[in-house]
């Protein structure tokens, strides 16, 4: 019941203002999952819904198409070297980052509404391009990906519109593809390896897609701010119990 309610509330803000990862991931270490296999059920568990994003909003990624072959294989090889990373870390350290890391996409959630404005008042070069400085920023976010996820979506907009792609739905298209695609190659090192513990990952998946659904429906009648406050909240109060926890 934690799980499928955690999926859905993930799914439900997911579809609204984002952050799934705030009530999924606690859930799965609530119910006794070891921090590592938590994490990896975790994705499993979140992984159609960037997939089925990336597929709803093909046609806005048109005038990026030349791009792609270069972000997709950096997602690809990025969500590989992070999923590498998290099998390698022990379940006790893992744990010790956790509260870190929540406070980073805590923190970046809060501020992507000024983090995006002053990306696209300040992106560096007229038109969408991708030099190396961009491509690194970019690898590197895959790798933070494939270790834990949340807050990555947050990332690679405002990387995106710093190297000029001023659409913001081009911007949303892409950045859910490659989001897939880090998710995905993760799923497979995940799955190779055992770590997925399946009835939490796919009862959670279940939720989670409930949730989607809800969210698709009431997202044109609730504020999209009211969703992200609660958001914001939920991050910070995890990030101080972690923390004690830790």
């Amino acid at each position: 019941m934690l799980l499928v309610a955690a999926g859905f509330a993930g799914g439900t803000v997911n579809a609204i203002a984002g952050g799934a990862t705030f009530f999924t991931f606690p859930a799965m270490l609530a119910v006794g999952i070891p921090p590592v296999a938590a994490n990896a059920s975790n994705t499993v568990a979140l992984f159609p819904a960037s997939l089925i994003a990336a597929i709803a909003l093909r046609r806005e990624l048109a005038t990026t198409r030349r791009h792609l072959p270069r972000l997709v294989l950096i997602g690809l090889g990025g969500g590989v070297a992070g999923a590498a990373l998290l099998l390698a870390t022990p379940d006790r350290a893992f744990l010790v980052l956790v509260p870190w890391l929540l406070l980073l996409a805590t923190l970046m959630f809060a501020l992507s509404p000024r983090l995006l404005g002053w990306a696209r008042r300040h992106h560096a070069v007229p038109g969408f391009r991708l030099g190396l400085a961009m491509l690194l920023l970019v690898a590197v976010c895959a790798v933070y990906g494939g270790y834990f996820g949340a807050g990555v979506g947050i990332m690679l907009m405002a990387g995106l519109t710093v190297a000029g792609l001023d659409d913001p739905h081009a911007a949303n298209a892409l950045k859910n593809l490659m989001a897939a695609a880090i998710n995905g190659v993760a799923v497979l090192v995940f799955v190779a390896d055992g770590t997925v513990v399946w009835p939490a990952a796919l009862v959670m998946l279940a939720g989670a897609a409930a949730g989607g659904l809800f969210g698709a429906r009431v997202a044109r009648r609730l504020p999209a701010r009211l969703f992200r406050w609660l958001v914001i909240g939920v991050g910070s109060l995890l990030t101080v119990w972690y923390f004690v926890r830790a």
